[in-house]
């Protein structure tokens, strides 16, 4: 079992688990891929580099100056977390335990780009299955997605109900299913208090609820999924950066602020300060 395991490989990520490796801290960096900061192509406002640096540049820096000192560090992507007793973080390549886990994968939440689709979010549009699964029991259940993350939100929704549909939006299915699969492209979502119907390019489907599960999950998705409180999709954290969940700490974007390379660094090293306090008393 690790002590801590870190969500996210950007600058509050890197930094939390260099902090803690240097408290002799046993600790994993699980990161999936580079995010928003592997898409800047010039950073000019950091401290310490004479000239400008590239996003993926800064990236690469960082993970290698914690690969140096010792942190071990996976590419996989986090598919799930689940707080009791201890923590238990299931990817895509397997399961890992820890003490305690730091959020640090940024805020992408991702939206559907068609007509209504803000009209219902909230109304008929869900981003948790686990949260609302339950109220949708035995009903009409859409749910968009294509990948691993899209499977796991499924297998909570067969609990609730047998008639479900999938609809990829285009994208190509990446996993095994049973369940009927719409591929054409969503073109509006139609309803009257609540949703009430998915129209695709070629056709309409009848729906009580549609769950989101496109790409990959982000911090705010594993929070709301634990139980941690959100505010304006950020996640809430004490003045320790930990949630209201024992041992459950975030840090970056993913707790709003400013949203700059150097206050990640700084939620990082905070995080990582009191995550080896928190540590200690167990």
């Amino acid at each position: 079992m690790y002590d801590a395991i870190v969500i996210g490989g950007g600058p509050a990520g890197a930094t939390a688990s260099i902090y803690l490796q240097r408290f002799k801290k046993n600790v994993l960096l699980i990161m999936k891929d580079s995010g928003a900061l592997g898409k800047t192509a010039h950073i000019d406002n950091y401290y310490g580099f004479e000239n400008t640096i590239t996003g993926p540049e800064l990236l690469a820096r960082g993970i290698a100056q914690a690969k140096r000192l010792g942190v071990e560090v996976i590419e996989d992507e986090v598919l799930a977390i689940e707080s009791f007793p201890e923590f238990s973080v299931k990817t895509i390549k397997g399961e890992y335990k820890a003490k305690s886990v730091l959020l640090a994968t940024g805020k992408n939440q991702v939206n559907l780009r068609v007509k209504g689709f803000n009209d219902y979010i909230g109304k008929g549009i869900s981003y948790c299955a686990i949260c609302d699964g339950f109220i949708y029991r035995n009903k009409k259940i859409g749910l968009v997605g294509n990948k691993e993350f899209m499977e796991e939100e499924l297998e909570i929704l067969k609990n609730f109900s047998k008639d479900i549909t999938i609809f990829t939006n285009g994208m190509d299915l990446k996993v095994e299913v049973e369940e009927t699969v719409v591929s054409e492209k969503i073109t509006e979502i139609k309803g009257e208090e609540t949703i009430k119907k998915v129209v695709t390019e070629n056709s309409e489907y009848d729906v009580d609820v549609l769950f989101i599960a496109i790409g990959s999950p982000s911090a705010s998705d594993f929070a709301l999924r634990m139980g941690a409180f959100l505010e304006n999709n950020n996640i809430v954290v004490d003045d320790k950066f930990m949630t209201n969940i024992p041992g459950l700490y975030a840090a970056g974007d993913c707790i709003g602020g400013l949203l700059q390379i150097v206050k990640a660094t700084s939620d990082g090293a905070h995080a990582a300060v009191a995550m080896n306090r928190y540590l200690k008393n167990l």
